[in-house]
Parts: structure tokens; sequence; C-alpha cells
């Protein structure tokens, strides 16, 4: 009886929407990942993660789109230096902008002619029918990864990528500071209610490297994006230092540092990167488990493969990190040791072990003591640091932390 009441018009309407809807799973069935990067306030990053990780992605060979959702205030397409606009594709669809020959980029900045200034003035249901025309509408290639750059928040274009592309995976973006910190907690609860997958947290602006003497300054508090992401059980994908680069790279359009592998923060790209490769190849991530949405996450997905690096002399750890006559390097899964091996170090030389270790896939460093230098320059190589630990056995020590029951004492500094 309902079918009656309706003119020709809500028909039409119905019938278009169900076009839509099948346009959009056909496209979402020839792209392999989708990413949202999201954050809980405006102001850390998120963007700069979301072209950054898009970039890296496509030099190392995977086609990559990346589609910014943020209608109010796009910031992709100046950060890129993007030029143009969509070209015609078939009958009644259109072409992203490509910036690279393996990757595509669309914006509502590239529809906006010459006035790039103009307020984008827009409610709820206007936003929605143009995140889906993005996807509908757009002759995307057949992609490795579509990375969605979200506008700040919980609100209608993180709600409507969540509901339009149900295997969506987000990465929440924070900074070390409290203030930030609290966001983040509503954007991984948001990321749970609607039954998103968190690939992990991304901890930008995490320290400042002096370029007179190479310490890291906290220009906020320290390690606050590892501590969250332990307390939640997620990944601590990166913690990207602050780099003066990035500013100028985004307000010149152009990504150059990605080239030059001596920045920390590139090298952190680059680790993030092979990550989140080795992730969504395994498809490890957070996965609800029950209908009353309470998260868990297996040992494997909250830890993956990690490998434990501590400074041995007679079969016990070492009180003296850049003295000890081997590296112990035990590798767990699923929360269990599966191997150890022991390696000879390099000679002592400043800055040469935190490297090391990082090229040996070290992703926790346990160590009876260390300065404050040795322990930035782990961090810097993407190393948690477990410090004051007492003289015993390798694989002694890893099941005390993987069982949460490792005990710290003094810190003795380690010159």
């Amino acid at each position: 009886m309902a079918d009656m009441n309706q003119g020709p018009d809500m028909k039409s309407r119905e019938a278009e929407m169900a076009q839509q809807d099948k346009e959009i799973r056909q496209r979402l069935g020839r792209i392999k990942n989708k990413i949202l990067v999201m954050s809980g306030k405006g102001g850390v990053g998120k963007s700069s993660v979301a072209a950054y990780l898009s970039v890296a992605l496509a030099k190392k060979g995977f086609k990559v789109g990346l589609m910014d959702v943020d209608l109010h205030g796009p910031s992709i397409p100046r950060m890129l230096g993007l030029k143009g606009g969509l070209e015609p594709g078939s009958p009644g669809k259109a072409r992203p902008v490509r910036y690279l020959p393996n990757m595509e980029v669309m914006s509502i900045e590239t529809l906006m002619g010459e006035n790039k200034d103009a307020a984008t003035i827009w409610r709820g249901p206007l936003k929605i029918g143009v995140i889906k025309q993005f996807i509908a509408d757009i002759e995307w290639m057949d992609l490795d990864y579509l990375i969605i750059d979200s506008p700040p928040g919980t609100g209608d274009e993180p709600l409507t990528v969540a509901q339009v592309i149900p295997d969506a995976k987000a990465i929440v973006v924070t900074t070390p500071q409290e203030i930030s910190l609290a966001d983040v907690r509503k954007s991984i609860n948001f990321c749970r209610q609607v039954n998103m997958g968190i690939l992990g947290i991304v901890e930008n602006m995490s320290g400042l490297q002096c370029p007179h003497c190479g310490k890291m300054i906290e220009i906020f508090k320290k390690h606050g994006g590892m501590l969250m992401a332990k307390n939640e059980g997620l990944v601590l994908l990166a913690s990207l230092p602050f780099e003066p680069e990035v500013v100028a790279s985004g307000d010149t359009g152009k990504i150059d540092l990605l080239d030059n592998n001596d920045l920390p923060i590139t090298r952190e790209i680059n680790r993030m990167v092979e990550t989140i490769v080795s992730m969504t190849e395994s498809g490890a991530h957070e996965v609800v488990e029950s209908e009353e949405e309470k998260m868990t996450v297996s040992k494997e997905d909250a830890t993956g493969k990690k490998i434990f690096a501590l400074p041995v002399s007679g079969g016990q750890l070492t009180l003296h990190f850049g003295h000890a006559d081997h590296f112990a390097f035990v590798e767990t899964l699923d929360g269990k040791i599966v191997g150890t091996q022991m390696l000879t170090p390099p000679g002592h030389e400043p800055g040469v072990l935190p490297v090391w270790l990082h090229e040996q896939g070290a992703s926790v460093a346990i160590v009876g003591g260390m300065g404050q230098r040795a322990q930035d320059l782990l961090r810097e190589n993407g190393i948690e640091v477990v410090i004051g630990a007492p003289a015993d056995s390798p694989e002694a020590l890893v099941n005390q932390y993987l069982s949460g029951s490792l005990s710290g004492g003094d810190n003795i500094c380690d010159h």
C-alpha cells in the first residue's frame, strides 16, 4: 500500500539511490585496502600524516588513492601542490587528479574553480551525498590502498565513511599532550561503536631535535601516544618527531623530505608504512568479538611479531648497554617466545647501536640502565625502551614483560 502513495519523483529518486549504491559496491570491490585517517581534534597533523602515508606507499610501488573528505577545510591539494582539475571519464563519470603515475587524488577543492578560499557551508545530508559521489562517480584505478583524510571529530564525514565503506580500517592521529589524548579516546570509542577496526595510533610532533646538540626537546608531554596505545590494546604505528621541513613542504606543495632518509621523520614514516603493509596483508587489526560491542584484541593483533633486544654478558642481562658482549634478540608471536638469536654488536660509537638494533627488527629494548640521549636515539628508531630491568636470562625477562610482571629498578646511566 505504501508504494501506491509514492509519486514518480520519489520512485525515480529511490532508483537513483539504488543505482548509486550498486556502483559504490562495485567500485569498492576493486580497492584492496581502505584506511581512514582521523583525529579527535584539529591541529595534530592528520592531513600531513595522510599525505605522507599515501606518497610513501606510492613510492613503494603500490597503487594509491587519496580521498580528502574534509569538505569544510580541504588541505590535501595545497600540501601536494596539485594543479588542474578532474578529467572526463566514461559518460557521467570523472577521473581523479593524477599526482604520481600510480597515485590519484580527489578533494572538494579540485571542484571549486579559481576561488579556492570559498567557504563550504553544507549540512549533513549534502555532505553525505558528496562523499558517496567521490566513490560512485569517480573512476579510480584499481587500488591497493585508498587513504581517506577525514576532518577532526566524529561527525558526518567519518560516520559516512564507516557506513558506506564497512571494511575501512582507522588510523588515529594524536599529539602527546593530554588534551589531544582525551579527544583521541573519543575517536577510539567512535570506531568501536561503529564496528570499525583500528590499525593503530600515530603520535605526531613527538619531539623536536635540537639542530645544535642533537638532543630531543619534548615540546609536548613525553610518550603520550605510546601509553595510550598500550592502555587501549592498540599498536603504536609511529612516533613522528616535529620536523620544520614538514611545515615548509606543506606551504610550497612539495613532499621532497621523503627522499631524504637522513631525517628521523623520514625513517619513522618508512617504518610506519612497512608496519601498515604488514598488518593489512596479514589482516591484523582490532576486531569486534561480541554483540555488546565489547572489543578484544588478540595478542598477535595487539603486538604482532615482536623482537626484544637485550644486552647480554655471561648469559644474563648486563647493566652496560653500550659495552655488551652480545645482544639477545628474542622473537615472540601470540605472546609466546618462538626463538632467540645471539648477535655480536658493532663497535661502541655514538648513535650506532640504535640504528643497528632497528635494522635487526627490534621493537622493544630491555635494559638495565642508559643515559637519556641513548634512550632518545632508540625511540627515534621506533624502539620502546624498558629501563631498570634486573640481571636475569633474556627469556625470563621477556616472559616477565609479556605477563606484565617485569619490575624495573633504578636507572643506572650507561655512558
